[in-house]
């Protein structure tokens, strides 16, 4: 069976570029919101998150933090175009297993994944 990993993004672009870089490798399920990415986690089997830090309503860092509260614990890698060393340090102290900096090469995303699964 093959991992599932969860992408949660508001931008619909983001969304696909990650689905067209991870479908070959993984399952791949999308989530437009943190309190969307909460429901999946609850009904389905995932893997590992891949959570963006700046998204309406709930963010990435509040996702992680009610994750944590409801005992999910699923990996979190942070893809966020936010260079804010704060965000990056908040999202590690939480727990988050890694981080991206948007734009990513598709290359260094499929690593920092595999990386992830190794631990497991």
């Amino acid at each position: 069976m093959e991992k599932c990993v969860l992408v949660v993004d508001d931008d619909a672009m983001n969304l696909r570029r990650t689905t067209l870089i991870l479908e070959k490798h993984y399952d791949v399920l999308l989530a437009k919101s943190g309190e969307e990415a909460l429901d999946k986690l609850r009904e389905e089997s995932i893997d590992l998150v891949l959570l963006d830090i700046a998204m309406p309503g709930m963010s990435g860092i509040e996702t992680l933090r009610a994750m944590k509260d409801n005992e999910m614990d699923v990996p979190v890698i942070f893809l966020t175009a936010s260079g804010y060393e704060d965000d990056v340090m908040t999202a590690i102290r939480l727990g988050a297993a890694n981080y991206l900096k948007k734009p990513f090469m598709p290359k260094i995303l499929l690593e920092r994944i595999a990386k992830e699964f190794e631990k497991k």
